[in-house]
């Protein structure tokens, strides 16, 4: 029979790089990966032979076989799962099928590896691993519910291609068989064996059995002995969510987790509970330590696995947790659900309503707890996953309050690095202070430099300091915190007590409207500036418009916006605007001063960032009036 030649996906041979050469010190993780797939493939075998019991073959017993060869050199993890087609098996163990596969290949090119193992369970590239000890691998499997002749034999030496032919399976389900590396035939011992099922795989559900073989009295001879070979089961199996809590230790816990989340990392804490009364169910939840760096993909696989009656109905049960906790691992089992419960159903079901709220409240809990206990682990925490658990703000009204006590920010009066809650900025709060300040920016050194900071730093108000690109909308659909408003130090027309403003808007009213005049088709207003002490002018935005960063992100995104006209700000203490002042008393027409107004427009373009409307005509004036001040002098 001849086998077709293919060739791996270039991503993967990079992966088969990895497993070979960079991640060789954690080679013993191959077995763990591979009986996690063993089990996935079971759960699966057994949750379709629900609906189609021709997928089940028979009564036999569900396992994982752990088959060592010390003659042959080979370990085989066998399994009577749900197995592949041959469409399956090529699509499976030929491609990574990842919308973030070129991010983690760049990733995986940057920086470091050999200390992060967590970079193969997240994109479900675990079979690879199996290269780190063989130099070949096989795979013989055939899909349940087919005939032994349908089975497909996938080989290869990991030299860029593998080779797929027809074979024959009597059973059901996959074998995976490592032609072992003379440097790794310690996976061939029992002892071996038995160490990495205890450490990595006791809590699958189904037995990891191996033969065993010992010496026995001869019942005929009891100064001889006989060797005899059974089979023993090497994991306790026992699901690890069912088991009293003081049964289980750290190590346990951890185990667990980095089986359910392929992260190497432990987790930053373990929620364990059993829920009773008229919805019963009991839930083991983990918040990790470490975020993915694909969670922001759209892809990326939401909620815990979902177990009915010891029965796994999905991986990822999306309906359990809503999506601002999706950094959230674990599983959940019901007994009030039925076997054959789809995402449809799940999306109405009252049982499912009644876990998503008991799983939230005990997540959001935990974090405050967090917050409160270790405020040093918090603040790791916070920084690996304080941006998803925003969208919180926006996505939950109802909770928003309980979410708003979980964030952290930076503002002008702590050190950078360092960050409070909104509860202890309400605290520090001057007495007559009325709202809630803060700025946004793309980092802390643009946002303490702008100029619309200048007169909260010269009356000592702490405002906060916002850098993600979505914080204003965040903010905005907040909007009061603690009976306190927000309100944004760039948007908007701020009273910080200035008792001379009516004077001066008087003072100043017709140069202003001359300048409105000039800028009519740019600015909505020309108004005195109530948050200038330093700088000439600034542009705000309008109380309820788009703060301009996300704006500008918006465009990027080929998003039609509004284009809601900003208003100029000017300070009537700068020298620069008293001389206007001189200019428009001396001739209201004079072109030096319509050239002051349109220099003044694009300086505040530059201030927030932005550019002159007009570089070249911008640069021509400026020289202009350098020169006329030169003159002057």
């Amino acid at each position: 029979m001849t086998a077709n030649k293919h060739v791996f996906k270039a991503e993967v041979n990079k992966i088969l790089d990895l497993m070979i050469h960079s991640l060789y010190s954690h080679k013993e993780i191959f077995l763990r990966e591979l009986i996690s797939n063993a089990s996935d493939a079971i759960d699966k075998a057994r949750y379709e032979a629900l609906t189609d019991q021709s997928l089940a073959e028979g009564s036999e017993e569900y396992k994982i076989q752990l088959v060592a060869d010390k003659e042959a050199g080979t370990l085989t993890v066998r399994d009577n799962g749900i197995g592949m087609t041959r469409d399956e098996a090529a699509l499976a163990l030929g491609t990574i099928a990842h919308s973030g596969t070129k991010e983690f290949m760049k990733l995986l090119e940057s920086r470091e590896v050999k200390d992060n193992p967590e970079l193969i369970g997240q994109f479900g590239v675990g079979f690879y691993s199996a290269f780190m000890v063989a130099d070949k691998v096989a795979v013989i499997t055939r899909k349940a519910g087919t005939a032994a002749d349908h089975a497909v034999l996938w080989e290869s030496d990991a030299d860029g291609t593998y080779t797929l032919e027809d074979a024959e399976k009597t059973t059901k389900g996959t074998d995976v068989v490592l032609t072992l590396k003379e440097d790794a035939k310690e996976f061939l011992e029992e002892w071996e064996l038995r160490k990495i099922v205890k450490q990595y795989s006791d809590f699958i559900e189904y037995p990891v059995v191996m033969e065993v073989t010992r010496s026995k009295p001869d019942p005929e001879d009891k100064e001889k002995t006989v060797s005899e070979t059974k089979e023993e089961t090497l994991n306790s199996r026992k699901a690890i969510w069912l088991k009293d809590k003081a049964e289980i230790t750290s190590e346990e816990y951890n185990e667990f987790y980095k089986h359910v989340s392929h992260d190497f990392t432990d987790p930053a804490r373990v929620i364990h509970y059993r829920a009773e009364g008229t919805t019963e169910f009991s839930a083991l939840l983990y918040l990790p330590s470490k975020r993915p760096f694909d969670i922001f993909y759209q892809d990326y696989k939401i909620g815990p696995t979902l177990y009915v009656r010891r029965v796994q109905i999905m991986d990822h049960c999306e309906a359990m947790l809503p999506t601002y906790l999706r950094f959230v691992k674990g599983v959940v089992e019901s007994s009030d659900l039925p076997l054959n419960v789809s995402r449809e159903i799940l999306q109405d079901n009252r049982t499912v309503t009644v876990i998503k709220k008991s799983l939230t409240k005990k997540v959001l809990d935990a974090l405050n707890e967090m917050k409160r206990d270790d405020a040093e682990a918090y603040g790791q925490f916070y920084a690996e996953f304080g941006r998803i658990l925003k969208e919180g703000i926006h996505h939950d009204y109802e909770r928003r309050e309980t979410i708003a006590d979980l964030l952290l920010f930076e503002s002008t009066k702590i050190e950078p690095g360092k960050k409070i809650t909104l509860a202890e900025y309400v605290e520090r709060m001057q007495p007559e202070q009325k709202e809630i300040y803060y700025i946004t920016g793309s980092d802390r050194a643009s946002a303490e430099s702008s100029p619309y900071l200048e007169v909260f730093k010269e009356k000592g108000i702490e405002v906060l300091i916002m850098t993600d690109d979505f914080d204003d909308i965040i903010i905005s659909g907040l909007g009061v915190y603690k009976e306190k408003e927000f309100q944004s130090a760039i948007k908007g027309d701020l009273d910080l007590g200035d008792e001379k403003k009516e004077e001066k808007k008087k003072e100043y009213g017709d140069l202003l409207e001359l300048m409105k005049e000039e800028l009519k088709d740019l600015v909505s207003e020309v108004r005195i500036s109530g948050r200038l002490k330093d700088s000439a002018v600034c542009l705000v935005a309008g109380e309820h418009d788009l703060d301009p960063k996300m704006a500008k992100m918006f465009q990027a995104m080929g998003q039609e916006m509004p284009k809601g006209q900003r208003v100029l700000e000017v300070n009537p203490d700068h020298e620069l605007i008293a001389r206007m002042k001189q200019l428009f008393a001396a001739d209201r027409n004079s072109s030096q001063l319509k050239d002051y107004v349109g220099l003044l427009y694009d300086q505040a373009l530059l201030l927030e960032g932005d550019k002159p409307r007009d570089p070249v005509a911008f640069g021509r004036v400026l020289s202009k009036l350098m020169a006329d001040g030169v003159k002057a002098g």
